[in-house]
């Protein structure tokens, strides 16, 4: 069965990983495209590929196209008809075309970009990833999709090429209102855990011994285990990053206000997030909060 081939929008961390890892599994990767050209430029040259000077040269270029953007207004700047879009090269050079779709942003915005591609005759499919950049490059992400069967069924084996775990949660939306949950319920573990570390180094706790009881009690956690020892020692090299925690916390806070629920844990670690934004610190990684807790980092 000859593979499809690839291209993949927004080769950040998570992108360019998502790219190499493809290229390593046999994939034809004929093309990326970023916003900060020197990015795309230096993955093209690594992978063999070509660098893509706008994003409907992308489309021309490939089958299947990846997108990892940072949030809605990307999203939406990637897709709506304009001067340059992924939907608007020559007159049906989408239709046929499958769009996967993994960054973290709003479900409505996923229906948005379905709509758009089904009217150009392409397909699109949500796919959130609650995995890291490690995970990204081993191919061993966990990835929950959204959409229609039709576009499940076509990029179930390049996901699976990505993935340990694939889940197909439902229509286009559900795995997007999923994602947003488990980063919401993360983040705040998070914002709790460096409450918990720093009050136990105020006390005069030793905080190795303080982690090793929290592991083996109720205050367990598995951002105990990938968060804690960074926390305890000011070590914030970014996997997941502060400003990323705030947006994510801020989409979950959306669905919560059209259901009419008061999510007030969700709405007090959002403005920690956003408190490290302001700062200066968005570009730390989540576990980066502590800094706002510990007694004598500067950031009380």
């Amino acid at each position: 069965m000859i593979k499809e081939t690839i291209a993949v929008v927004g080769v950040g961390r998570m992108g360019a990983n998502i790219a190499r890892r493809l290229k390593d599994q046999g994939y034809s990767v004929t093309a990326v495209h970023d916003c900060q050209a020197p990015l795309a430029a230096a993955l093209a040259a690594e992978l063999g590929a070509e660098a893509a000077g706008s994003l409907a040269r992308v489309t021309e270029l490939a089958d299947v196209i990846f997108t990892v953007v940072t949030d809605d207004a990307a999203m939406h700047a990637i897709f709506q008809p304009g001067d340059d879009s992924l939907l608007n090269g020559v007159k049906d050079q989408a239709k046929g075309k499958l769009f996967i779709n993994c960054a973290t942003v709003s479900p409505s915005v996923h229906l948005a970009v379905e709509e758009l591609a089904h009217n150009a005759g392409a397909e699109s499919l949500e796919a959130c990833m609650a995995s890291s950049i490690t995970q990204a490059r081993e191919g061993s992400l966990y990835l929950m999709t959204g959409g229609t069967e039709q576009a499940f069924r076509r990029a179930e084996p390049i996901l699976w090429d990505l993935s340990i775990s694939l889940r197909h949660i439902g229509s286009t939306g559900r795995a997007a209102q999923v994602k947003a949950l488990v980063n919401m319920v993360m983040n705040v573990n998070t914002a709790g855990l460096a409450e918990g570390l720093g009050l136990g180094e105020a006390l005069g706790l030793d905080l190795t011994m303080l982690r090793e009881v929290f592991s083996q009690t109720g205050a367990s956690s598995r951002v105990l285990t990938t968060d804690g020892e960074d926390m305890q020692n000011c070590d914030h090299s970014c996997f997941f990053s502060a400003a990323h925690a705030a947006k994510d916390s801020g989409i979950a806070l959306e669905l919560a206000r059209d259901t009419g629920l008061s999510l007030p844990l969700a709405e007090a670690t959002k403005r920690q997030y956003d408190r490290m934004v302001a700062e200066g610190f968005g570009e730390l990684d989540k576990s980066g909060i502590a800094e706002l807790t510990f007694l004598g980092r500067g950031k009380q």
